[in-house]
Formats: structure tokens, sequence, C-alpha cells
């Protein structure tokens, strides 16, 4: 197992869920307020965290398939 990859791939995961929170607030914000600059960067911030946990995941597959 590498422990490296195991262990960025669940910092990756878990910065990805934060960007996508931050984004379904901003994306409520903008909606609520009529604000639809602030919702689309929502969208964005939402798209980027599951990127970003996508990745995540994919790495600790590989550390874990290189024991």
């Amino acid at each position: 197992m590498d422990k490296d990859l195991t262990k960025k791939g669940t910092e990756d995961s878990a910065e990805g869920k934060r960007d996508d929170l931050k984004g379904k607030v901003k994306d409520a914000a903008g909606g609520l307020t009529g604000d639809s600059k602030l919702q689309a960067e929502g969208k964005m911030d939402q798209v980027k965290g599951k990127v970003k946990d996508t990745i995540g995941q994919a790495e600790r597959d590989l550390g874990r398939d290189s024991e």
C-alpha cells in the first residue's frame, strides 16, 4: 500500500467535498438573492469539488492497488 498516495487521496477528497459544499452555499445564496454571478460561481465550485473528490478517490484506489 502506498501510504503517501492514499493520504494525498484522502486530502484531495476532503478538499473536494469542502469546495462542493462551498459551491452549494453560493449557488443557494445566489438563487435567493437573484445574484446570477454568485450562483454561477457556486455551480463552478461544485464541479471543481466533484473533480477533486474523484481524483482523490482514484489516488486512494491506486495507493491500495500498489501493495
